[in-house]
C-alpha cells in the first residue's frame, strides 16, 4: 500500500519563531486587574466596528480564544460542540465539508456552489467551505452570529456567520510555549511572540504550531493507525501607526496539514430503503471487508489504498483604518487567500478486487485563489444616526482535475470461495479510468449600507440594505477509457456556461433598552446565496442548468440582559426563517429521463429559540449554560412527475440539525500557598438524535448522545500552568457522519470517540 511523506514534529522546523522569541525583551511584571466579581464585559466586531455584545441587536455566540486552547480545541468542527446552534459537516476530503446555522448548510460538494455559512478571518470572506477546516492559530476570540447576516457580510451569509478574530500585539511584550500530550501519540507544540517594536509606531506578533496524531481508526490490511494527523502553521501579524489618525495592520498566514481521514468506517452491511422499509442484505460485502466487523462502534478497515488529504492555506491582508475627522473613519481590507488541496480516497473500501467488487480508487486536486477588496465608512461619534457604509468586490476562481480508476475482473475463472465471492483469476484483470478537468470563477460585488436611527436614549431603529452582482461561469471536459463502466461513466466533451444575477438583502426593525442592564430587539432579515452550477466529476449535458439563488427570509425577537448586579448574564433569542429556492441534489425529470442532479428543490423552514446564560456564582465559580431547540424542517419539495415515493419529504427533518442541542461548563479556580493557582473544569455536550441525509435513509440518523469532559491545572502567577485533561469520559461512541453507500452503511470517526486522556503545559514569559 502507498504511503504519501509526511513530517514528524521535534526536529528543528521553527528557527524564525525561535529567533524572535529571543530578541524579544523579557514580559515587565504587572499586577493583575482587580476583580469585580461580575461579568466580563465583552465587545463584538458583528457591525463591522467595535460595540457591545449587550448592546448589538443580533444573535451571538461569543468564544473566548484561551479558553478554546486551554481545552486543545483546535477546529472549528470541534468547536461545534460549545455552540449549540452550529453543527459541521465532516468527509473524508476536506473541500467537503460544510457549516451549518440553525439547521442550514451547503450540502452540494460543487465548486460552483457557495457556502450557506461564511467564514470571516479578520475581515476577509473565504469564498470555499473547505477553508474553515484549518487549525486555530493565535485566536482571540470567534463570534458566532446567527441568522441571514446579508447586510454587512454579503451573499454567502444567509444562515449566518464564523467571524474568527486573531489576536492584536499589545505594546508589553508576551512570548509563550504551550505543549501537549496525549494518548493515541496525539502531541501538540504552539509557540509565540508580540509586543512594540517600535516605540508609539511599531507593534507585531508572530505564532507558530506543529501537531501530529497518529489516529483511533486500524487498517487491518497492513496493521497502521489512520484517522489521524500531521499539520503546521505559522501567522504574523504587524500594526504600524505613522500618524496619530493612521493605523495599517499587516497580516499573514501559512498552514498546512495532512489528514488520513478513510472513506467511511463500515458499521453496517444491511441497508434500509426510505420510505418503504424494504431491507436489504449483502453478506457478499460483509465477507469482502472481513475481518473487520461491521458494527456501530467499529473503529478497523481493511483498505489496499491509503486515504489521505494533504492541505494548504494561505493568505495575505492589509487594512487601513484612516480618522478622517468630523467622527468618520474609513477602512480598507485588501486580501488574497489561497487554497490546494489533494486528495486519495479508496472508494470501494476492500482490501482486494473480486469478480462482484471491483477496485475503485480517485485522486482529486484542487486549486482554489481570491482577491477582495472591502471599502467602508462609519462614523465614530454618537449622533441622531449611527451608521457604516461600503462597497465590496471579490473574484474567486477554482480550477480542479479529478481522477476515478476502476479495477474489474468481469471475467475471472477462478473457483468461488466458501463466501461466494470470487478473485480475480490471472490475466482476466482490467483498469479504467476517467478523467475529468472542471473549474468555476467567481465575481461578486455589491455595495451595503446599514444605520441606526437613536430616537431616544432607550429607543432605537435599525435599518440596512445591501446591492449584490454575480457573475458565474464553469467549464467541464470528462475523458473515459471506456463507455459504460459504472463509476467512470463516458468521455464527456468540453461544456461551459455562465450567468448572472443581481438581488437585494437587508434588515429592518426596533431596538429598545428597557433598563440599562435589559435590551430587546426584533428584526425582520433577508438573506441571499447566489446562483449555483452543479460542476463535479461525473457532470453531464442533463446537469448544465443554472441554478437560481437562494434567498432567507427571517423574523427575529431576542432579549439581552445583565442580571443580580451584572452576575448573571442571559440573552434568548427566537426566530423564524423560511428558505425558498433550496439548492439541494435531488431527483429530477429531464427530457423524460429522472436523473439525480442539483436543483432549486423548493423550500424549507428552520424556527426555535435559543438561551445562552453565563453566572458568576462567585470570585471563584463560574457557569456556563446554552442550549438551543431548532425545527429545521423541508417545507415543500419540488418531485419531478413519476418520482419515487422517496422523493416525498415534505415535513423530514434537514440534515446535520438535531432538535434540541446544549452545553453546559463550569470552572471553579482555588488559591493555593504561595504564587499558586488550581482549577477545575468540566463541560457536558448533549444532543438529541441527528439525521444526516437529506433523502432520509434510515440508516443514516445518530441517536443522541453526551459527551462528558473535565480538566484539573496547577498555575503559578510566575507565567506557567500544568493540567491534565479528560475527553468523553463517558467513554460514549458517536459518528459525526452516517452514509449509505449502496451495500453499506460507513460512519466517519471523531476523535473523542472514546476516553482519552492527556496533559498540557504552557509557560509565558
Amino acid at each position: 500500500m502507498k504511503r504519501h511523506p509526511s513530517f514528524t514534529p521535534g526536529s528543528p522546523r521553527l528557527p524564525l519563531v525561535a529567533a524572535l522569541l529571543a530578541a524579544l525583551p523579557a514580559l515587565a511584571q504587572q499586577s493583575p486587574p482587580a476583580d469585580t466579581g461580575q461579568i466580563e464585559t465583552i465587545t463584538v466586531t458583528a457591525t463591522k466596528r467595535p460595540q457591545l455584545l449587550q448592546t448589538t441587536p443580533i444573535a451571538i455566540s461569543v468564544l473566548n480564544g484561551a479558553a478554546l486552547e486551554q481545552d486543545n480545541v483546535n477546529t472549528l468542527a470541534a468547536v461545534t460542540a460549545q455552540a449549540p446552534t452550529v453543527n459541521f459537516r465532516t468527509n473524508a476530503s476536506n473541500k467537503d465539508t460544510a457549516l451549518f446555522i440553525r439547521g442550514v448548510g451547503t450540502i452540494s460538494t460543487s465548486p460552483g456552489v457557495e457556502p450557506t455559512v461564511s467564514m470571516v478571518i479578520d475581515g476577509v470572506v473565504t469564498g470555499r467551505p473547505g477553508q474553515a477546516t484549518m487549525d486555530l492559530l493565535d485566536i482571540d476570540r470567534i463570534e458566532i452570529l446567527r441568522g441571514p447576516q446579508g447586510t454587512l457580510f454579503g451573499k454567502n451569509a444567509s444562515a449566518g456567520v464564523i467571524n474568527i478574530v486573531s489576536k492584536a500585539p499589545g505594546k508589553d511584550t508576551e512570548r509563550y510555549v504551550d505543549l501537549s500530550f496525549f494518548q493515541g501519540n496525539e502531541r501538540r507544540l504552539r509557540m509565540g511572540a508580540s509586543g512594540e517594536l517600535k516605540e508609539g509606531m511599531l507593534r507585531g506578533s508572530i505564532s507558530a504550531m506543529t501537531a501530529k496524531y497518529d489516529g483511533n481508526v486500524t487498517n487491518v490490511f497492513d496493521g497502521s493507525k489512520v484517522n489521524g494527523y500531521d499539520r503546521q502553521g505559522l501567522r504574523g501579524r504587524l500594526e504600524m501607526t505613522p500618524t496619530r489618525d493612521l493605523k495599517v495592520s499587516l497580516i499573514a498566514d501559512y498552514s498546512k496539514a495532512k489528514d488520513t481521514t478513510p472513506t467511511g468506517v463500515v458499521t453496517n452491511t444491511t441497508t434500509t430503503a426510505y420510505a418503504t422499509g424494504v431491507v436489504t442484505q449483502n453478506p457478499l460485502f460483509a465477507a469482502a471487508v472481513a475481518p473487520v466487523v461491521p458494527a456501530a462502534d467499529n473503529r478497523q478497515i481493511n483498505s489496499d489504498t491509503g486515504t489521505d488529504v494533504a492541505d494548504v492555506n494561505s493568505g495575505v491582508s492589509a487594512q487601513v483604518d484612516w480618522q478622517l475627522g468630523s467622527g468618520l473613519q474609513l477602512t480598507s481590507i485588501t486580501a488574497y487567500r489561497g487554497w490546494t488541496n489533494l486528495q486519495h480516497q479508496d472508494q470501494d473500501r476492500l482490501g482486494m478486487v473480486y469478480k462482484q467488487f471491483a477496485g475503485t480508487a480517485d485522486v482529486g486536486n484542487l486549486a482554489f485563489r481570491q482577491i477582495s477588496q472591502e471599502l467602508r465608512i462609519a462614523n465614530t461619534k454618537g449622533s441622531f444616526v449611527d451608521y457604516v457604509a461600503g462597497l465590496f468586490f471579490i473574484d474567486g476562481k477554482d480550477n480542479e482535475r479529478y481522477e476515478r480508476d476502476v479495477t474489474r475482473c468481469a471475467n475471472s475463472v477462478a473457483v468461488a470461495l466458501p463466501s461466494g465471492l470470487i478473485p480475480c483469476s490471472a490475466g482476466t484483470t482490467t483498469v479504467d479510468n476517467g478523467i475529468a478537468v472542471y473549474g468555476t470563477h467567481n465575481k461578486s460585488a455589491s455595495a451595503f449600507g446599514e444605520g441606526t436611527f437613536n430616537f431616544s436614549s432607550t429607543l432605537r431603529g435599525i435599518a440596512g440594505l445591501r446591492y449584490t452582482s454575480d457573475d458565474l461561469s464553469y467549464y467541464h471536459q470528462r475523458t473515459a477509457t471506456a463507455a459504460g463502466i459504472p463509476g467512470v461513466g463516458a468521455t464527456q466533451p468540453e461544456l461551459d456556461g455562465s450567468t448572472s444575477k443581481h438581488a437585494f438583502s437587508g434588515r429592518v426593525g426596533p431596538q429598545w433598552e428597557i433598563t440599562p442592564d435589559v435590551m430587546t430587539y426584533l428584526t425582520l432579515s433577508r438573506g441571499y446565496k447566489g446562483p449555483a452550477y452543479n460542476v463535479f466529476f461525473n457532470m453531464t449535458t442533463l446537469q448544465t442548468n443554472a441554478l437560481n439563488p437562494e434567498t432567507s427570509n427571517s423574523v427575529e425577537v431576542g432579549l439581552k440582559s445583565m442580571l443580580l448586579d451584572r452576575k448573571v448574564r442571559l440573552n434568548v433569542a427566537v426566530f423564524d426563517t423560511q428558505y425558498d429556492n433550496y439548492q439541494a441534489n435531488v431527483p429530477d425529470l429531464v427530457n423524460g429521463a429522472i436523473v439525480t442532479r442539483l436543483i432549486n428543490a423548493g423550500t424549507v423552514s428552520t424556527k426555535g429559540v435559543e438561551a445562552e446564560a453565563q453566572a458568576r456564582v462567585s470570585s471563584a465559580l463560574s457557569l456556563t449554560a446554552s442550549v438551543a431547540n431548532i425545527i429545521a424542517r423541508v417545507k415543500n419539495f419540488n418531485c419531478p412527475p413519476g418520482a419515487a415515493l422517496s422523493c416525498n419529504i415534505n415535513g423530514q427533518p434537514l440534515p446535520f440539525s438535531p432538535d434540541w442541542k446544549t452545553n453546559l461548563r463550569a470552572k471553579y479556580t482555588m488559591p493555593l500557598a504561595g504564587k499558586l493557582l488550581m482549577d477545575f473544569g468540566a463541560d457536558y455536550s448533549w444532543q438529541s438524535k441527528t439525521n444526516y441525509d437529506l433523502a432520509q435513509s434510515p440508516d443514516a440518523v445518530q441517536p443522541a448522545y453526551g459527551i462528558f469532559n473535565a480538566s484539573v491545572g496547577l498555575a503559578s502567577t510566575d507565567g506557567w500552568r500544568v493540567a491534565i485533561l479528560g475527553k468523553n469520559l463517558g467513554n460514549r461512541s458517536y459518528a459525526t457522519f452516517l452514509q449509505n453507500s449502496g451495500t453499506n452503511i460507513n460512519r466517519y470517526v471523531p476523535r473523542d470517540d472514546q476516553r482519552y486522556f492527556g496533559v498540557s503545559a504552557r509557560y509565558d514569559f
